[in-house]
Formats: structure tokens, C-alpha cells, sequence
């Protein structure tokens, strides 16, 4: 079956362009393209005949349909040729049955998307394999495309950086100073990529590489990697895929995602909707944006609409100045993929919500107790489930699902900061190591009274 796929505007400008075009914004209006695919020709496959080649792929090692990506590469990039798929065996992550987590907060049917579980530990391997597997296509092709950039605040350069030196493909790395951590600055280092460190944030980067990548100052021959770049929403978008497979392709209620450049809730939206107009499900679940306060601009827009009485709309944005939060990988004041998750936002009567400090970290060291080990975006995530069910808007009988974005190995600092409560607020769930003596006998006794003190701590909630 000859499945096709090429970029169109978002607003609804005429025109189609191939994913093999050097091409970002629409070229009528600049807005921001997105990958149709001829659901024409899809639906000639039945939903139940999607759903067993699905899970006839799924995690097997039949080159590439092993991947949690490629397994559904008739629905991300179907005209790529399978000899220059660049996969590192990203996707198919846990789906975490959060029992304990879920019985704390009186939702017993809480599951966590574990999305940091991949390659570089973060979700944006799922969107890196499909810009750098078509990258690859075209130099194939004979492109000339010289090399591969990106702007980022920590996850996005490790990505392209692996994705990258797996393909032969130079890679070039914008990152804001001091505002990433050692474990992700140290991953496009050790793949090879020329790393470049800005006296600014992740905007300022952002300005720079658009520039540096802009097709309309001459041909450059450097790829824009950014997730402004709609291939990268194709890889990612297969996250919804994922969770309606991994439930036996029933559809949670609730689908709690952080929010920073908003590619990746505009990704899963972007899922969730292709299955309801392929039959694959009836409706989608209701997306739930959640933002740092200190980066919080889509939130500010979301307040401004419900004080209107109105669904949120572009009009209702104005761009912040983000302030330092620990979610430093969200900590974005101009969010490029703006439009698509406002349109996210309102095709499944979503939310925004926004997470302080103190909230974002507290949560966060709660669900650790109960055995995850979650990065501070995803304490964003925790804290705005906390909120909902607080308010009554998230039932006890609720299927709700937060996608967890990075694994927390790369925000050490951050996990001991809150537990050596050196942070800016109470940590309530803070566990120092303490110091004994060596003497077996009075070791026994102390590590007896500690026990009892620490069994009384492991009730927080």
C-alpha cells in the first residue's frame, strides 16, 4: 500500500510540501507546517487490522518495526526507505501501574508514562529518530545538508547528539550557560557534537539557531532541529499510540503532560486525533498542559480565556520572561510550537495548569517514596494531578496517565538540593543519609530507633 505524507500549514494555507523540503513555516503566512498524512489511503487498513499489525511489531526485532516508533511507520514517516531508519530502540516504555502513588491521592487508577526510560533518557528520542532518519534519507538523496542543529536546554541536544553519531551526521548544540545540568551537558559531548554555550536562555539560543538555519539568508546546508521542525512531532505523537496499546486500546480519561516549547503536548494531541478520525478510538482523553509558575505563559493565556467565558485562542498569548525554576528543560517564556497546542488544547477540552516551587518539588519526592524516581517536569506534572483531584475535577474512578519526560539520574542536583533542604521552601519529603556509630552492638539499637522514626515518615501524604 503506497502510503504518503508531506507538510501543510497549520492555519490552512494552500499547498503541500515533501518531507524531503528544507522547509519550516509556511511559506505563505510563516506559520508552523504539520505532517498530513492521505488518511484516505490509511483507512483502507480497518482499526482492528491496524490494531493487530500494531501489536504484531511491538517490541519484537524485525528491522525497524522493533521500535516503539517505527512500529507505526506507516503513521510517522511512511516514505522513508527502512535502510536509513536511525534507531536507537526508542519508545515501547513502561506504562507504570502507580498503586501506592495512586492510592495516596484517592485515584486508584493512576499510570505513569515512563518516557525517560529511552536511549538519551528523555522523550525527545521518539521525535530525533524521525528528523534524523529523514536527514539521512535526503543526504542520501543527494541534499546537501551539512550538519544538524538545535537549540535546547538539555534533552533535545543529548538526542540529536546520539541520533546524530549514529548516523554520521555532524551535529551542532546551542545551549543557554549554567542553566543545564552536568548528566545532560556532558551526553552531546561524549556523542561528538560541537557543543556552543550562549550567555542567555533557551529563547535567546532559539533566535540564534533559527537564524543560523533560516533558508531565507541562503542556503546554510544546517538542518534545523528544533521541534518547530514537524518531524519531530510525527516521532513523538506516537506516545498516544502507545498508552491506548499498552490499555488494550481502551482510552484513559486524563492525559497530564509538562509544558515548555509545547511540541510534546501538541504531539500526543496530534495522536489521539488521527486514531478518532481513523476509527481506532471514539474520543479522545482530556489534555492537561501543566507549567512551571516560573515559565508560565500558556497558563496565562488559559486564565485569560476562562475569565473571558470563552475557549482559549492565539490572541489570548503574550510571551513572558521565564524566571529560574528547578523544571529548568520548561523553563521557556515564547514557546514556539504555540498554535498547535492551543489547538491541542481545544479539541480535547483541555486544561492548563501551573505548579509552584515548592509544589513541583514536593510532589515530586512524594511519588518517589512510592518507588518512581521522577525529573522535576515531571514533578509539574504530579503537582497539577494533585491540584485536579484536590478540586474534584479528577475522579476517584478516573483513568488518568501523566507522561513522565526524563529519567531522574539526570537531575541529581536537583534530588539532593531537596534533600539536603537546600531549597527555597520546606521539603516535607526530605530523607538525609545519617551518620551512626561502628560499634555493632549500640549500631543495632540506633539502627532499631531510627526504623521506628523512619516508619513514622513513610506515612506522609
Amino acid at each position: 500500500m503506497p502510503y504518503r505524507a508531506w507538510f501543510s500549514c497549520v492555519a490552512g494555507c494552500a499547498g503541500q510540501h515533501p518531507l524531503s523540503q528544507v522547509i519550516y513555516r509556511c511559506p505563505t503566512c510563516a506559520g508552523l507546517l504539520e505532517v498530513i498524512h492521505d488518511e484516505q489511503a490509511l483507512a483502507k487498513r480497518s482499526p482492528a487490522a491496524w490494531m493487530q499489525l500494531f501489536d504484531q511489531r511491538f517490541l519484537r526485532t524485525s528491522w525497524p518495526y522493533g521500535s516503539g516508533v517505527w512500529g507505526k511507520k506507516e503513521w510517522v514517516q511512511p516514505m522513508l526507505s527502512a535502510d536509513n531508519v536511525v534507531s536507537l530502540f526508542e519508545g515501547g516504555s513502561n506504562l507504570f501501574w502507580a498503586e501506592r502513588y495512586g492510592a495516596q491521592l484517592g485515584v486508584p487508577d493512576l499510570w505513569i508514562k515512563q518516557c525517560g526510560t529511552s536511549h538519551t533518557g528523555s522523550f525527545k528520542d521518539l521525535g530525533m529518530t524521525v528528523l534524523v532518519s529523514t536527514v539521512k534519507q535526503m543526504r542520501a538523496d543527494g541534499a546537501p545538508i551539512r550538519a544538524v542543529a538545535c537549540a535546547s536546554t538539555g534533552d533535545t541536544s543529548a538526542a540529536l547528539a546520539a541520533y546524530g553519531a549514529a548516523a554520521g551526521i555532524p551535529v551542532i548544540v546551542l545551549l543557554p550557560a549554567n542553566k543545564i545540568t552536568a548528566a545532560q551537558l556532558v551526553q552531546p559531548i561524549a556523542n561528538g557534537a560541537l557543543v556552543v554555550s550562549l550567555d542567555t536562555d533557551f529563547d535567546g539560543c532559539m533566535r540564534v539557531v533559527q537564524r543560523l538555519t533560516d533558508t531565507d539568508k541562503g542556503d546554510s546546508g544546517i538542518y534545523l532541529a528544533n521541534s518547530m521542525n514537524s518531524l519531530r512531532v510525527e516521532g513523538q505523537k506516537t506516545i498516544a499510540l502507545e498508552i491506548v496499546q499498552q490499555f488494550d486500546w481502551e482510552v484513559p480519561d486524563w492525559v497530564l503532560v509538562p509544558g515548555g516549547n509545547l511540541g510534546n503536548i501538541s504531539a500526543i494531541a496530534k495522536g489521539f486525533m488521527e486514531m478518532q478520525r481513523l476509527g481506532m478510538i471514539s474520543t479522545p482523553p482530556r489534555l492537561v498542559c501543566c507549567q512551571a509558575q516560573a515559565a508560565n505563559p500558556l497558563y496565562l493565556a488559559y486564565e485569560r480565556a476562562r475569565a473571558a467565558n470563552r475557549e482559549l485562542q492565539l490572541g489570548d498569548f503574550e510571551a513572558v520572561s521565564a524566571q529560574p525554576t528547578l523544571a529548568s528543560a520548561i523553563q521557556i517564556g515564547n514557546p514556539v510550537s504555540l498554535s498547535k497546542a492551543v489547538k491541542a488544547i481545544v479539541q480535547t477540552n483541555g486544561i492548563v495548569l501551573q505548579a509552584s516551587e515548592a509544589q513541583l518539588a514536593n510532589a515530586s519526592a512524594r511519588a518517589d517514596r512510592t518507588g518512581l524516581f521522577s525529573c522535576p517536569h515531571t514533578g509539574v506534572a504530579l503537582a497539577c494531578l494533585e491540584q485536579l483531584i484536590e478540586a474534584g475535577t479528577i475522579h476517584r474512578d478516573d483513568r488518568v496517565v501523566v507522561v513522565s519526560t526524563a529519567h531522574g539520574l539526570k537531575f541529581t542536583e536537583f534530588k539532593t538540593g531537596y534533600h539536603e533542604q537546600r531549597l527555597d521552601f520546606d521539603s516535607r519529603y526530605a530523607n538525609r543519609p545519617v551518620s551512626i556509630t561502628s560499634d555493632p552492638e549500640q549500631a543495632v539499637g540506633e539502627l532499631h530507633r531510627l526504623l521506628d522514626q523512619h516508619d513514622s515518615l513513610a506515612g506522609l501524604g
